[in-house]
């Protein structure tokens, strides 16, 4: 017996001496860890609204640091209990829990755990994650150390700051708001412990994509708080009941702004490279988050109710349900992950299918029914004779959507697209802007990238050139028929029709306007001179080249991005003048250095691009539109005389505008498909885009009193009517196209119809030189 103890005491001996010398020829080569005591991690890029609300962070880490005093204690508390319940007693080294260890490891090629908190911040920091005695050994030395150079306290705050805690969370504060939305300093006690859980295996301890085995380690974890002397039992029971409030993983921040906070990130990595992600760089923009959230449902809701309109084309995949619970469970919870939610758009599995009832389930395990008006927009999917591509039957994933507190409607997926931006008129400011439909299925941003035929809402542009050649709001132009041969065209014959297929006949450029009369329109072009007119637009910021001198020019048949027009627009809301869009209003470095700082200043006289009064006649013109024409519900559902703006709606139906401003604020949305196609014979400008708006401004306009245009030097009220002084009554050009055929002025080749196919619409322009995001933003 002797003779064995002796022999283990010999080995025991031996291996102590082999540590000791691996420690000598390895102590040497340690790294300097003397920074550690002003530990400073790389920190992300933050993207901020005016208001300070978060819209984006990038860099691979997300992380907040707060001081040892700043982190709560039940915080402390949890990680101690479960990480290192001796870490304000030992040196640094659990020499028990390494004994354990190296008897487990014996014969095996790696090592296991037993790390204290100190060592696991040596390894986070300084070494890689290869799990190996060699490691092993330097990590225990940096242990050494980092307990000699530094306070037990500096050692908690930097592994509280910097260990990784999943969702891209790095540090505690930063993922009490990833997973809750709230603040450290607020947390409960079994929402610290489920944080707590997270360092060991921020995966399979991920509350949101793993809520059992992140609920059992909870528990585990409040047990051993109350072990170690941290709580109480009945605070022990009370964090155990506790119904935990968790954050999507899909709504990393609570304004929904990824166009916006890409922009910025471009804008930033041209400017700083690299380093925009890892100095800390704050950035605030000019969206007002109330706004920008209300823009953001404002386009989703628009898209959801097209889609209801839509044939139901079939669920996303189709998969086998096991008889066995588990089993079904793993095959739901793997289904569910390759189609996430898409915000209020959930997907489910469903369980049961039949014309009356439909029940599905998620990821919750709650199964949910729907029945009634919740299956109208899927029928075809629940008809006997569906094709099996389109068939809701079990094992089928669909998406759902609330319709009321316990009502829910089948609905899918949308293809069409949109975009939103509204903008301060008076300095360029952009207060909201949605690029798309969703981020993370098409991070194509519609608003600055999507070259689209204008339709009618661009026919402004053409009446404000014929204001400056005579023609008044009471000229009367013949809403008759046009004819184009193919002589005349260069091309294929041309002609073109009115929306409605209807000629009124003699109508007021008032009338005409309101109604969106095309043929009004052509007769008002030719009399600008299609040359004259090309030059005009450029005033507002339009591409020459984007618009060809033809008269298809008066229908919208150039290519434009919804940025442009609210900045053209703009021109007639703030009295004439041209304003740069801008969105970066600030940027400040970590350490709270000003890199860079906005100004909101009206534009200067040098920035006029047309007459004050040219600007007020066409905005009384485009008020008539917003209350009795085209956009007439706009002024009837928002109850306020001072809205201003224009339809539009191109040639088959392909694109939907509506373009619109109350003086403080200017807007623009727009509805299509990425591949051109129709969009339904009796889709329209206004009954796609313009409740877009309207949803915006109810928001946007909230206390905001109502202001009438003031009338500008050099405009005359005669008989309920405004004229330029020189055009009153009896002096401008009194009327267009009344005589059959029209006699007004000659046209040339230049001027003539383009070559196109259709009802009054000519091809968009090729989009190859896209104007770039930096150049559209720098101020």
């Amino acid at each position: 017996m002797a003779g064995v103890a002796g022999l283990l005491l010999a080995g025991l001996a031996m291996i102590l001496m082999g540590i000791g010398l691996a420690l000598a020829v390895a102590y040497p080569n340690l790294p300097d860890v003397a920074d550690l005591a002003d530990y400073r991690p790389k920190l992300p890029l933050r993207v901020l609204t005016s208001d300070g609300q978060l819209i984006g962070e990038f860099g691979e880490e997300r992380r907040n640091l707060l001081t040892i005093r700043e982190i709560p204690d039940v915080m402390k508390n949890a990680v101690l209990a479960i990480e290192d319940a001796r870490f304000f007693e030992h040196s640094g080294v659990d020499y028990r829990g390494m004994m354990r260890a190296a008897l487990a490891n014996l014969g095996q090629a790696k090592s296991q755990g037993a790390s204290t908190i100190t060592m696991q911040v040596a390894r986070n920091v300084y070494l890689s994650a290869e799990k190996s005695y060699t490691r092993k050994i330097y990590e225990v030395l940096l242990t050494f150390k980092l307990e000699h150079l530094l306070s037990k306290e500096q050692i908690l705050e930097i592994y509280m700051n910097q260990i990784f805690l999943g969702q891209r969370a790095y540090g505690f504060s930063t993922a009490a708001q990833t997973y809750f939305g709230k603040q450290l300093k607020d947390v409960t006690i079994a929402e610290a412990a489920m944080l707590a859980g997270l360092p060991k295996a921020p995966s399979a301890y991920n509350p949101i994509s793993n809520p059992k085995r992140a609920r059992a380690r909870q528990l585990y974890i409040i047990e051993r708080m109350e072990a170690n002397g941290f709580i109480t039992p009945d605070q022990a029971g009370e964090a155990k009941r506790e119904a935990l409030k968790l954050r999507p993983a899909h709504t990393p921040t609570n304004v929904h702004a990824e166009y916006v906070a890409e922009m910025v990130r471009q804008s930033m990595v041209a400017q700083y490279g690299e380093e925009a992600y890892t100095r800390g760089l704050v950035v605030t923009t000019s969206l007002r988050a109330n706004e920008q959230e209300a823009a953001y449902r404002a386009l989703r809701q628009g898209i959801l109710d097209y889609e209801r309109r839509q044939v139901y084309r079939g669920p996303e995949l189709f998969i086998t349900l096991p008889t066995d619970n588990a089993a079904r469970d793993d095959a739901i919870d793997e289904a569910l992950a390759e189609r996430p939610d898409n915000d209020d758009l959930l997907s489910a599995v469903v369980l049961e299918a039949s014309p009356r009832k439909v029940i599905a389930i998620r990821q919750d395990g709650d199964p949910l029914e729907i029945t009634g008006e919740g299956l109208r927009p899927a029928m075809s999917g629940l008809s006997e004779k569906a094709g099996p591509n389109i068939k809701i039957r079990r094992g089928a994933v669909i998406r759902v959507l609330k319709a009321g507190p316990s009502a829910w409607r089948i609905s899918q997926l949308p293809e069409v697209e949109s975009a939103f931006v509204a903008m301060d008129p008076r300095n360029g400011a952009v207060r909201a802007l949605v690029g798309g439909f969703d981020f993370q299925k098409n991070k194509f941003n519609h608003v600055t990238q999507a070259w689209r035929q204008p339709g009618s809402s661009f026919k402004p542009f053409v009446y404000s050139a014929a204001l400056e050649k005579g023609v008044t709001p009471t000229t009367v132009v013949n809403d008759a028929p046009l004819f184009y041969t193919a002589a005349e065209t260069g091309g294929k014959p041309w002609e073109p029709k009115n929306y409605d297929g209807q000629f009124e006949g003699p109508m007021s450029i008032r009338r005409a306007l309101a109604k969106s009369k095309n043929m009004v329109s052509i007769r008002v072009l030719q009399l600008v001179g299609t040359q004259s007119a090309q030059d005009w637009i450029t005033r507002f910021g339009f591409d020459a080249d984007k618009h060809p001198p033809y008269l298809t020019m008066a229908l919208g048949a150039g290519a434009v991005t919804p940025m442009q027009m609210a900045s053209g627009y703009a021109v007639f809301a703030n009295g004439g003048y041209r304003v740069t869009p801008s969105l970066i209003t600030r940027v400040v470095e970590q350490k709270g250095r000003v890199l860079y700082e906005g100004s909101a200043a009206a534009p200067p006289e040098s920035q006029r691009a047309i007459d004050a009064r040219n600007a007020f006649l066409m905005s009384n013109l485009l008020q008539e539109i917003t209350r009795s024409g085209t956009a007439a519900r706009a002024q009837a559902t928002l109850k306020r005389p001072d809205l201003y703006g224009k339809t539009g709606t191109t040639n088959d139906s392909v694109d939907a505008w509506f373009v619109g401003f109350q003086p403080t604020v200017v807007a623009a949305a727009w509805v299509g498909y990425d591949t051109p196609r129709n969009l339904g014979s009796r889709e329209t400008g206004g009954g796609l885009s313009l409740p877009i708006w309207i949803a915006y401004m109810t928001e946007a306009l909230k206390g905001v009193p109502v202001e009438e245009l003031t009338a500008p030097p050099g405009v005359i009220h005669v008989g309920n009517e405004w004229y330029y002084e020189e055009f009153g009554p009896g002096r401008g050009v009194r009327g267009l196209g009344l005589n059959d055929p029209w006699p007004g002025a000659q046209t040339n080749e230049a001027e003539t119809a383009a070559p196109v196919v259709g009802e009054g619409a000519g091809p968009a322009p090729e989009s190859e030189d896209r104007r770039s995001i930096l150049d559209l933003f720098r101020n």
